[in-house]
């Protein structure tokens, strides 16, 4: 369509349309989540006043990414019968990724704790030992068992190429970084520098269904886009096709 014949010259033009593409997106996703992060770090709210958040939140972002895709992947493999395009090699690299990112987010994790105790800050220090273990420790400790200990079974090369445990993993690490979310906002604001503005935070059921809704609408989306449309872009699959392959594909132009 629109001229593509498929030719060498086509190829190679598209080759490096995509790789100046990527070379765009990537500063890019840096940049929207280290704005992000950098909205909550300019508040004077007693856990949110912090240099780590730029790139807590580039590495929460690629670490749930990576998570979510697996939860789509796994079985969209499994049910369309995609073994021969997502290999075990791919998962493997995925599961890399997703351990990497998890241990340098164990490391912000302990920097957040550590400096708040170093700080000398008594608010800090007050705000850490209330998200400890007042009414919120829960959420605190689910969301360090998640995004913490889950990844570390990876380490594993068969957990690695599993499909159950790859998706057990990333639905856990999904729930972990809810629940950082959670532990950003609800405490930080729940118990700030006035006593008298405290208060604890129980969901509504507008607020349950709202979440509820919000993943409903988007599994509609993806499933409806996915029955409309190729589940895997066509024009990557025919890039690792033999050379023969590939021409005859387009009728052999060269």
């Amino acid at each position: 369509s629109l001229g593509w014949e498929g030719s060498d010259s086509q190829w190679r033009h598209y080759r490096r349309a995509y790789g100046l593409l990527a070379a765009f997106a990537t500063p890019l996703v840096l940049s929207v989540h280290s704005v992000v992060s950098w909205d909550f770090a300019m508040a004077l709210v007693p856990g949110w006043h912090s240099t780590l958040f730029a790139p807590f939140f580039v590495d929460g972002a690629i670490f749930s990414g990576f998570a979510m895709v697996l939860i789509l992947v796994l079985p969209m493999r499994h049910f369309f019968d995609l073994r021969a395009y997502v290999t075990d090699r791919h998962l493997d690299m995925m599961a890399k990724l997703i351990l990497v990112t998890g241990l340098v987010l164990t490391y912000f994790y302990a920097c957040e704790l550590f400096t708040s105790w170093y700080s000398g800050e008594h608010i800090e220090k007050a705000s850490l030992f209330w998200r400890l273990t007042s009414t919120y420790w829960w959420a605190l400790f689910t969301m360090y068992f998640c995004n913490c200990v889950s990844p570390l079974i990876l380490f594993w090369k068969k957990a690695r190429t599993s499909p159950v445990i790859l998706y057990v993993v990333s639905i856990l690490v999904l729930i972990g970084m809810w629940f950082e979310r959670f532990n950003i906002i609800v405490p930080s604001l729940g118990h700030d520098f006035y006593p008298y503005t405290w208060g604890i935070y129980v969901p509504t059921v507008t607020d349950s269904t709202i979440i509820i809704g919000s993943f409903a609408w988007f599994f509609l989306l993806f499933l409806g886009f996915i029955k409309v449309m190729p589940s895997l872009s066509v024009v990557e699959v025919k890039e690792t096709l033999p050379p023969p392959m590939k021409e005859a594909a387009h009728g052999g132009h060269h």
